[in-house]
């Protein structure tokens, strides 16, 4: 079992209109951008950050925009809900909040005993609102939104698979254990984890592999403290028989990516260096930020890319 790893450390989605996310994200849900940077492979397409005021690790959601990409498809082998923390006592005012703000699909529903709010995202992306009574976290407090009813950060994410066996076991794996389950679905916990420690799995056995698109989860990566603890877990999924990419330094942590047995896009994390890394902390997300090999092309890029709020 792997102990080192923490919980979620980001989930990674794609969209299609820059300041369409950007605005729902800051303005709508009350995160804070703590990142404006470039996709690393398309750096004419931007990577917008959005978190607590921090960014601190298992709050952290992440977007390309690419302007004119279809809808993504919902089935297997994906992240199909993303689900935010909120305060115990809080999906009444988000409800109204949501509604007055014309967020489409907004409606209750209960999830292995739990009350839930589900929404929409601005691309048809699954979303949803858990209370939680213990959740510690500090929200983004200069956005509008009621201190008591702030998101605090991931409370959990739910992969849709064909069959959950194969990635239950890597789970168990990488440190969760086993929670509730009820009919196709299976909740693993990271005990004593990061806030954002759960993982739940659930089963359509008959569904067409997901199609990727505006709206689709793109990966969801899982938080270590460092790089010694990064290459711990590196070692051992590859002697499982995973084919792990070398670490890749992504200017605020350092990730190695796998595809899971169900499909889905893993990435191992590390917590440091953060996203102050090349900000002061009271500023974070204000700048353009470029990695180092694109740095050559901020010109061209401050010009083409589209503005997005302040």
């Amino acid at each position: 079992m792997l102990d080192s790893i923490q919980g979620i450390h980001h989930i990674t989605a794609m969209a299609r209109d820059a300041a369409r996310t950007d605005g729902f994200f800051t303005r709508v849900l009350g995160l804070r951008r703590v990142k404006k940077t470039v996709n690393f492979d398309a750096p004419d397409v931007y990577h917008l950050y959005y978190a607590n005021g921090s960014g601190q690790p298992g709050t952290v959601l992440t977007y390309f925009p690419f302007p004119n990409i279809a809808r993504g498809t919902r089935g297997a082998g994906e992240v199909s809900t993303t689900v935010f923390s909120v305060p115990e006592g809080s999906l009444a005012f988000w409800e109204k909040h949501l509604a007055a703000n014309t967020v489409s699909g907004v409606r209750r529903g209960t999830y292995l005993g739990e009350a839930r709010l589900y929404f929409d995202g601005p691309d048809g992306d699954g979303f949803a609102l858990a209370e939680a009574a213990e959740d510690t976290r500090a929200p983004w407090q200069a956005a509008g939104i009621p201190d008591e009813h702030a998101i605090r950060g991931f409370h959990s994410a739910k992969l849709t698979l064909q069959e959950l066996g194969p990635t239950a076991d890597l789970l168990q794996l990488m440190g969760f254990r086993e929670g509730a389950r009820e009919g196709g679905m299976h909740r693993l916990v990271r005990p004593d984890g990061n806030g954002a420690a759960i993982i739940d799995l659930e089963s359509d056995p008959a569904a067409a592999p997901a199609r990727q698109g505006a709206g689709s989860v793109h990966h969801i990566a899982f938080a270590v403290a460092d790089a010694a603890a990064q290459k711990v877990v590196r070692e051992a999924l590859v002697a499982e028989g995973f084919g792990v990419t070398p670490v890749i330094d992504r200017d605020y942590f350092l990730s190695i990516y796998f595809r899971e047995p169900g499909g889905v896009l893993f990435e191992i994390a590390t917590n440091e260096p953060g996203f102050a890394r090349d900000e002061d902390p009271a500023h974070l997300g204000e700048a353009l930020k470029l990695p180092e090999q694109h740095a050559h092309l901020r010109a061209h890029l401050e010009k083409h890319l589209p503005p997005i709020g302040d």
